[in-house]
């Protein structure tokens, strides 16, 4: 009977160690946010290896529809609407898959959010299909990659990257009629923003008169704020009002000595090494 109970502990001991047993992904998940626009947009995938194997045109064949990474299907959720392929695409959670070829990739933005094989693909879902050239490298991806890249306010990039070969997908978004909107309504109340006004004016060539006469409120209500006067300088530098500018830029040395803030006394001398 001891005998016996004992075979059991030991059986017991075995199936937990089991249970427990914790060993890495063959193919890691990687989840990715990028801010970007008014929002963000994130991007979850699993990430296969090479392993000595050929990857473009064979483990992942020409003309067939790939899930763009490995394990589960790969995903992107926008946080407000973007724009891919020419066609507004609203915010929410999508399939990502392509279809690689020799000379030409589809990228495929699909509502199906649970394609892991050619046969659960339903081309009537897709959202949109945008055509990518591929393009060789001369750094070797062991490992599958999808970044942000190139981006900016309105725009970026997602590149996919394995072997030799990257495909980028350009993602855009109309962020100017959007902030324009939030200026006209807001500069319309009380306790107005007008730095952050000013600054989106002249950041994006709009009317500089506007953002200089922005900058002056700005200054009225914290007149202590050299960052203010440092960029009220660079607005009246676009303007071609040398003078004005070396002033305003002199002003804000000032005052960030004042403040012992060393980035403005050297952003302020940088600015006026440019205006004499």
């Amino acid at each position: 009977m001891k005998k016996l109970l004992l075979l059991i502990a030991i059986a017991a001991t075995n199936f937990t160690f089991a249970q427990t047993l914790n060993t890495p992904q063959p193919s890691t998940t990687q989840t990715i946010k990028q801010n970007f626009a008014l929002s963000s947009i994130e991007l979850s995938y699993s990430r296969p290896n090479m392993k000595g194997r050929k990857v473009v045109g064979e483990l992942v064949p020409f003309g067939k529809v790939w899930r763009t990474g490995a394990n589960q299907a790969t995903t992107l959720t926008f946080g407000d609407e973007v724009m891919i392929g020419g066609k507004k695409i609203p915010a929410g959670k999508y399939g990502l898959l392509s279809i690689p070829g020799k000379e030409s990739w589809t990228l495929i933005i699909t509502k199906q959010l649970d394609v892991t094989s050619p046969a659960a693909y339903k081309q009537d879902m897709d959202v949109v299909r945008v055509d990518a050239k591929p393009m060789m490298m001369k750094d070797r991806f062991e490992t599958f990659t999808m970044q942000f890249a190139n981006v900016k306010s309105n725009s970026c990039d997602l590149h996919l990257m394995w072997e030799n070969t990257a495909v980028a997908l350009p993602i855009s978004a109309d962020v100017d009629s959007k902030i324009m909107a939030q200026i006209d309504n807001i500069m319309t109340k009380d306790n107005l923003p007008y730095f952050n006004a000013a600054m989106y004016y002249m950041d994006n060539e709009k009317d500089l008169n506007k953002a200089l006469a922005w900058f002056n409120k700005a200054a009225d209500q914290n007149p202590t704020a050299f960052w203010i006067h440092h960029q009220k300088a660079n607005c009246l530098a676009k303007l071609g009002k040398k003078q004005d500018a070396i002033a305003a830029a002199t002003k804000s040395m000032e005052l960030a000595t004042t403040a012992k803030n060393s980035d403005y006394i050297k952003l302020n001398e940088d600015l006026l090494k440019t205006l004499k």
